[in-house]
Parts: C-alpha cells; structure tokens; sequence
C-alpha cells in the first residue's frame, strides 16, 4: 500500500506517517513556511511525510466564507511545494472533473467525509492511478466504508487509505471511536486518524466553526496507542489568523514537541 507516493514507505521506517500542513492554500509564503518547517521536524524523528493543503475549500458554512486564491494557482504552489522539497503531496477534490485536474498535480487525491458515498467521485479518483485517501464520513460506521474501499478496487486501483475523523455526537460535537481504527484496517489498507478535525465543532450559530485545540495532543496519543498507521493534523502558525479551521488546527510551534511524544509512544507498543 502506499506503494505509488514517492518518498514514502513508512512500514521501511516502522514508524506512523504524518499527513500534515494547512487547511487552505493562503499563499506561497505562508505554504513554503510551513512545510519546510514540518519537513525539518519529521526529518529529524525519521516520520514519513505527505504535505496537506486544500486548494479550495468547497464546504463552507456561510457564502462570505474565505475558498481559496484560485484553483490551479493554489493546486500549482502545492506541486511547487512537493518537486523543491522532495515531498509527496495531498489534496481534497469533489468532483469527477477535479480528480483529473488534481491529478497532474498531486500525489494523493482526498475525498472529503461529506462525499465519500459519492460512487463517480470515488471511480474518478480510482481511474488517475493517484492513491486515494477517503475519509469517514461523520454518519457512517467504520465497517460502512469497506463500500467505499470496494468501489476504488474494482475500479483498478489498490493505492488507498481511509481516514478517521470523528463522528457526530449531537449537532455541535464529534466524538472519536477507536475501536473504528482496528475495523477499518481489516480492510487491509493504512488507516489515518484526523487529529484535528476530529475536535472540530462544526454547525455553530455564527457560522464559523469551532474547535478544541487543547484536546489535540489527548486524540493524537490514543491513536498511537491503538496502532493507527498515519496521523492527520493541520497546522498553522498563527491559528487564530488562518482562514479556514482556525479553531481546531495545531499551533506549528508546538508540532514538534507533539511528535516527539507519539514517537515514543509508537516504539513502546512495537
């Protein structure tokens, strides 16, 4: 699995993997800031690395909400970000057109939990031969996305991951299942656990999503803990600024320090 990302084997290194970066492409600077900065960390503590960013964000609670700087403007700074860092790189699509617009520029094409029952959005991300990550959606079951994992292999490709991100717990709240993390490896393909927006606080009156930050580290340990194979977490170094999931992102000055504790909570359960 995994086997078509360039610079990536994190079953070579017997660690977990980070997916990792912005919610949303802000700009070239801010984007290049962060992954130098996440590369200079996961090289260090021997981590695998897929660099994250949106390059629209389709979902948006209100119509003013911030999108994106433009879609191949943003999808171009990203593959910027993966040919000068020697980097893999990840981006959400949610369409049949922009899984083969995304593709000439990334390595891993994202499906968005909302979307991940959308059976031509997952055969057209299947069809670029890119590996696909699907993540949960927050109303289904974990044994509900073997369909999901189904629909990508009998369209021709086995490069898939499955992400956790929480489920609803109410209307404002998610809440992380961890039995849902072995479940969908029965599934035989890596399974990533969405730190932060699995503390998302979504549906709020004002629009704007909330978060719990401070919980960040607490979710990310129990799904070491458990065995997951990747760890999610959006990063920004001002959080309060970013334009998009502000609330629930990790600080990036305090990524390292995070790392450096799952790091040894993996070898303590090899």
């Amino acid at each position: 699995m995994l086997n078509n990302i360039p610079h990536i084997n994190h079953l070579k290194s017997n660690n977990f993997f980070l997916i990792a970066g912005p919610c949303v492409v802000e700009s070239e600077e801010m984007v290049f800031e962060i992954a130098k900065k996440v590369k200079e960390i996961t090289d260090k503590l021997e981590i695998p690395f897929i660099f994250k960013a949106s390059y629209r964000k389709a979902n948006r609670s209100r119509l003013d909400s911030y999108t994106g700087i433009g879609d191949e403007k943003a999808l171009a700074i990203i593959q910027k970000v993966g040919k000068e860092l020697s980097l893999p790189t990840l981006t959400d699509i949610h369409t049949e057109e922009e899984a083969a617009l995304s593709a000439k520029y990334v390595d891993v094409l994202q499906i968005p939990a909302f979307l991940c029952r959308q059976t031509e959005l997952l055969i057209a991300a299947a069809k670029t031969g890119k590996c696909v990550n699907v993540k949960k959606g927050q109303f289904l079951s974990p044994e509900a996305m073997k369909f999901a994992v189904d629909k990508i292999r009998q369209s021709g490709n086995e490069n898939i991951m499955l992400t956790e991100r929480g489920s609803m717990f109410g209307y404002h709240d998610m809440i992380v299942d961890y039995r849902g993390i072995a479940e969908m490896q029965l599934n035989k393909v890596p399974v990533v656990l969405d730190v932060t927006h699995s503390l998302q606080q979504p549906n709020q009156s004002t629009g704007v999503t909330g978060g719990k930050p401070q919980l960040i580290s607490a979710i990310a340990k129990a799904g070491i803990a458990v065995g997951v194979d990747g760890i999610f977490i959006e990063t920004h170094p001002k959080p309060a600024e970013a334009k998009s999931d502000g609330a629930n992102m990790l600080r990036l000055d305090l990524l390292e320090e995070l790392l450096v504790k799952l790091v040894k909570i993996r070898k303590a359960i090899l």
